[in-house]
Formats: structure tokens, C-alpha cells, sequence
């Protein structure tokens, strides 16, 4: 990997980075497909149109599915020669580590040193998933970088478990780093130049979170991200924690924030020193008729917009304004048909990608901040 800053406004950083899947352009939104596809009937070749650079896979979905009990997903892919084959993309692909799922399943597992034991949501059986399982799983899938395996504590959780948590995902850490390593070393391994990204965790607590940053930045990984936000607390809090965490993560590296979100949480999070983002919004809020504009939020269920023969946005170049009304994408959506729900997820991604060329090009030109400011005004008006 190579990691170099090209520009930078404060604290926001504009930076190219090199993979063995191909050049990553940073500050970067990546595009979620959780089981190896884009809610909503996005194909890659979609992706690739609107923009996107990095697409970004479940570790514990595609653990559980394709596959059975006999073969594991990760296993059916690996056979298939890896996950970028699988999907027919030739693009970079981050794979989470799965350690998300110990947070959203707590009724379905049980935390203990040695790792995670789950239940399926799919069909109840049980699972077990520690750093060495992550990692193994991650390597069978291929992905370009990986996501060391980690507990995300409740955000307003007691402080002593928030300590106890963040150790023990510490130790993780050095566990996942001896895995991979082990996995890059040998010949058959889908892809062996694969990165590993650390994450730091420690709820909203400062000194936790400062302490955690400092440790595992002594250890040398690939990256780094800010994980566990999001989760419970205000975006005041959020931001705080970014401005007190983010100093004490390798600025010479990639900074991640996982989980994130909005525009306006995207914007905040650039000017705090972060390269990376993801989040569900945009596919989730376009399959529910929720559209992004430079002039705020659209609910195309709305009367107001069945004769409506603007497209979504004037000037956007998504597939669904380049051809379709409002009036259009209204009707397909109040009769249950999946293409309004396609185009609106398509509009959502493109608005994303988008916003993060916008920011790029900003920073390069040294107006961050006014960008910022005018995309901001114009997104919190009522369209």
C-alpha cells in the first residue's frame, strides 16, 4: 500500500492511495453491499457508473450465507476464486470484521476472550467468530483491506466494562495482525497482499478513546478507524470524540470512520482529519422514496409530486435524472415496483460519490471550508 497526502486544509487531508485492486481517491464514501450486493438491484456495473470507488462487504453475512452447513459462504467463495470474481468487481473491496454484529446481535451471543459465540439469525445455529476466525474468513474472501476483529461496547455503557472491552479488543488486534500475517504468507491465499486496518474504540469516553489511539497506533497497521459512534449518542458527542481521537491516530495513514452517515456527519468528519465513510443511508432512504438534493431531503411519497415533471435534481447526472420525472419514480414507488426503488438508491449513491469528488477538489483548492458552509445551508433548507 501507498498513502500520500496531496493536499490539506486544517485538519481535512486530501490523499491518494495504491492497492493491489487498483488507486482509492480520498476523502472516499464507500458504497455498502452488505451480502455482496447493493440493496435496492444496483448492479457493480451501476456502481462503476455512478462513481463509486470502494464497495464494502459483511464478514458475518457472507460467513453465514451463500453456503450451509456443510461449506461456509466465505469457503463457496473462496473456491470461486474470491469475492472481487464472485461479484464481478474489479475495484477496491473492504470487508468488515464482523465485530459490528457483537454489538446489533447481543440477544443472539456470548463474548469471551477467546472470541464471540453467535446464534445465526438465519437459522439459529451457533457460531463461534475470534480474531483468528475474522481474519480467516476475510483472507477467503479476498477482500483489500480487512477489519481487525473487535467488540463495539454500547456507547453509554459503564466505564469499567467500556476498559475491560477496549483491552480486550487491544489484544484482538495483535491476534488479528499474527493471523493475517500468517494467511499473506501463503501461496494459495486469495490475496496476499491484504491490508489490515486497527480500530479504536472506547465509547465517549476521551481519555479511554485517547489511551486506545495511542496504543494501537504503536502497533503499525495498514490504517486506522474510529469505530463504536453512531451508536447511540448525540452527533455533538460523535464530533467531540473525533476532535479529541483523530490527533492521536498516524496521520501519514488512512483514518476511517466506520458507520457513518449523513452528509452533514460526512462533512463534519472531513474537516476532523478522516478519509473513509460508510453507511446505509443513502441505499435505505432511496429504497424507502427518501432522496438527497443540494436543496435538502425529498420524500417522493408525497402528493405533491405526482405531476411533478422535474427530475429528482436539476443538473444531477444520475441514471434516474438524466431520464426520469419525479412524477415517474412517485408512481413506480406507490405501485411496489422495484425500479423506482433502483432509481432512488442509484440518485442516493451518485448524490454521495458526488459530494466526495466536490470535497476532494475543494480541499485541493484550498475552499474546505466554504464548501462546506454552502453545501451545508443548502442541505438543511426545505426543498
Amino acid at each position: 500500500m501507498k498513502y500520500k497526502i496531496l493536499a490539506t486544509e486544517g485538519r481535512a487531508k486530501r490523499a491518494h492511495m495504491e492497492t493491489v485492486h487498483g488507486s482509492i481517491e480520498t476523502p472516499v464514501f464507500m458504497n455498502v453491499g452488505t451480502v455482496a450486493a447493493i440493496k435496492g438491484a444496483v448492479s457493480t456495473d451501476d456502481l462503476k457508473e455512478i462513481g463509486t470507488q470502494v464497495e464494502l462487504s459483511n464478514t458475518y453475512h457472507l460467513h453465514v450465507r451463500p453456503g450451509d452447513r456443510e461449506r461456509s459462504g466465505d469457503e463457496l467463495i473462496r473456491a470461486f476464486g474470491g469475492l472481487h470474481r464472485f461479484m464481478h468487481w474489479d475495484r477496491p473491496i473492504l470487508t468488515d470484521s464482523g465485530g459490528f454484529q457483537v454489538f446489533s446481535l447481543a440477544g443472539l451471543r456470548k463474548i469471551r476472550e477467546e472470541g464471540v459465540t453467535f446464534h445465526s439469525h438465519i437459522d439459529g445455529r451457533k457460531i463461534f467468530m475470534g480474531p483468528e476466525e475474522s481474519i480467516t474468513i476475510q483472507s477467503n474472501l479476498g477482500s483489500t483491506i480487512a477489519m481487525a476483529f473487535d467488540e463495539c461496547p454500547p456507547s453509554l455503557a459503564e466505564w469499567s466494562y467500556i476498559e475491560k472491552s477496549v483491552a480486550r479488543t487491544t489484544r484482538w488486534l495483535r491476534r488479528c495482525k499474527e493471523k493475517i500475517a500468517e494467511l499473506n504468507g501463503r501461496e494459495d491465499t486469495v490475496n496476499r497482499e491484504q491490508l489490515l486496518f486497527g480500530i479504536n474504540q472506547g465509547g465517549i469516553l476521551e481519555d479511554v478513546r485517547i489511551a486506545h489511539a495511542d496504543e494501537i497506533s504503536a502497533m503499525d497497521c495498514d490504517g486506522y478507524a474510529v469505530g463504536g459512534l453512531a451508536v447511540g449518542e448525540s452527533a455533538e458527542e460523535m464530533y467531540r470524540i473525533l476532535d479529541a481521537v483523530v490527533p492521536h491516530l498516524p496521520k501519514e495513514k488512512p483514518t476511517y470512520l466506520m458507520g457513518v452517515g449523513t452528509p452533514v456527519n460526512i462533512l463534519e468528519g472531513v474537516e476532523r482529519g478522516v478519509d473513509f465513510f460508510d453507511c446505509v443511508y443513502p441505499s435505505r432512504n432511496g429504497r424507502h422514496g427518501h432522496v438527497y438534493t443540494n436543496q435538502g431531503k425529498l420524500n417522493l411519497f408525497n402528493r405533491k409530486y405526482e405531476l411533478d415533471s422535474r427530475p429528482i435534481e436539476e443538473g444531477c447526472g444520475c441514471p434516474a435524472c438524466r431520464s426520469y420525472s419525479r412524477a415517474y419514480i412517485r408512481h413506480l414507488l406507490k405501485a411496489g415496483e422495484m425500479l423506482g426503488m433502483r432509481l432512488c438508491v442509484l440518485h442516493n449513491l451518485y448524490f454521495y460519490n458526488t459530494m466526495m469528488y466536490e470535497i476532494r477538489e475543494s480541499i485541493e483548492q484550498g475552499r474546505f471550508a466554504e464548501y462546506k458552509k454552502k453545501k451545508m445551508e443548502g442541505m438543511e433548507a426545505k426543498a
